[in-house]
């Protein structure tokens, strides 16, 4: 819990001035509509003091105080616009304090009236600082003080009074202010209150959202996880077959070919005894890298299994289908891995089928494509095998 001064102000600075700078679009706007409000008023009051004093001299010497404190309160408000920083600056405030109050004061022998008058006066002017002037209790105080030690000083000069009337009204000037005073500490302090529960809202919301984007963030990762083989970072077997089911939907929607590749790494179980699987598992690397720089955008590798991968190509009839698989395996055949002893090279033996029309599974296809990479292997590795309708077709390397 934060501690509060005796003014109702927090007692740390540093978060005093960040509740300061927080509510200074609302000060400057406040102080904007006291400062024009406060003009009004003074100008307003002029047509009065014509119409009782006509336009004698002390009606001249009264218009001039007016208009030089409607005058200094304007120029405030265009310059707390300008600049709102100004309405938390004590000097210009002070100032047109002063002028304001000390104007207020020079009625009092420059208009000739009523002690009941003067005393409205003052008893609006110092109810209306601490309407108005917002987070300066203090220095409020210390106007009233001024306005009351002023009022005093005038009515015994000019305006002469029972002292009993007087001192009655004194006292009605002290509850006013005793009333503003624990006004303004409730209210500074509740707006602090406030400020302190908003802040922890948007710390709670802050968290809140870091729990969320982390728990996405977790999501994404589980969904990468369970969708892609941790080794090669292909698409693992099951995450494959969903994308390729979707596509020969689209396909059989559309009319348009689906082929499918079957891809074995030649002799990757004697890679393996004579190397050791961590020269297996850079090769399984290389090779899965490389077969998926040579698919285009649209085409889905994943890896079947040990050391074999497959290809879904949507829009491939069997001649596209051929040249990538051919480009495939050559791109693989560039392939050298340093292994301790000599360098060791890659190749693959790739299968290739396309889906027919009337069928409704990819189950075919697949068994074609792994017919006719089995038929490969039987032939020398090294190849791309292509599965016709009714044969099988060997593009040589």
């Amino acid at each position: 819990m934060a501690k509060f001064t005796a003014w109702a102000e927090f007692d740390d600075p540093k978060l005093e001035s960040r509740y300061r700078r927080t509510t200074l679009g609302h000060d400057a706007c406040q102080m904007q509509h006291a400062a024009l409000l406060a003009a009004a008023l003074f100008l307003l009051f002029g047509f009065a003091d014509h119409a009782l004093m006509g336009t004698e001299r002390p009606f001249i010497w009264l218009m001039a105080m007016r208009i030089t404190v409607a005058a200094s309160c304007i120029l405030l408000a265009i310059a707390v616009h300008r600049q709102p920083r100004l309405a938390h600056r004590r000097l210009p405030i002070n100032l047109i304090c002063l002028i304001a109050i000390s104007g207020l004061l020079l009625t009092i022998p420059l208009r000739p009236g009523g002690f009941s008058t003067h005393l409205t006066s003052v008893l609006v002017v110092s109810m209306a600082l601490y309407l108005l002037v917002p987070n300066r209790l203090p220095w409020v105080l210390v106007w009233n003080a001024y306005l009351i030690a002023g009022f005093t000083a005038a009515v015994l000069l000019w305006t002469p009074a029972p002292i009993s009337v007087l001192t009655t009204n004194l006292l009605l000037l002290g509850v006013v202010n005793l009333i503003g005073g624990i006004t303004q500490l409730r209210l500074n302090r509740l707006q602090r209150q406030q400020y302190l529960s908003l802040q922890e809202e948007r710390d709670t919301n802050r968290r809140l959202q870091a729990e969320i984007d982390e728990r996405r963030q977790l999501e994404c990762q589980l969904r990468h996880s369970a969708s892609t083989d941790h080794l090669t970072g292909l698409h693992n077997r099951r995450h494959f077959f969903e994308l390729a089911e979707r596509e020969l939907r689209r396909a059989r929607r559309n009319a348009t070919p689906l082929a499918l590749f079957m891809i074995d790494i030649d002799h990757f179980k004697q890679l393996n005894d004579s190397h050791g699987h961590r020269i297996g598992d850079q090769a399984l690397i290389a090779v899965a890298a490389s077969c998926q720089a040579a698919l285009r955008d649209t085409d889905i590798i994943g890896r079947y299994g040990g050391e074999e991968f497959i290809v879904a190509l949507p829009d491939a009839p069997l001649n596209i289908a051929t040249v990538i698989a051919e480009r495939l395996r050559q791109q693989v055949s560039e392939l050298l891995l340093n292994a301790a002893t000599m360098p060791i090279r890659l190749s693959v033996t790739v299968g290739i089928s396309l889906l027919y029309a009337d069928e409704t599974t990819l189950d075919d296809a697949l068994q074609r494509a792994d017919l006719a990479l089995y038929t490969g292997k039987a032939r020398g590795r090294n190849q791309v095998v292509v599965a016709p309708p009714t044969s099988l077709t060997a593009v040589e390397a």
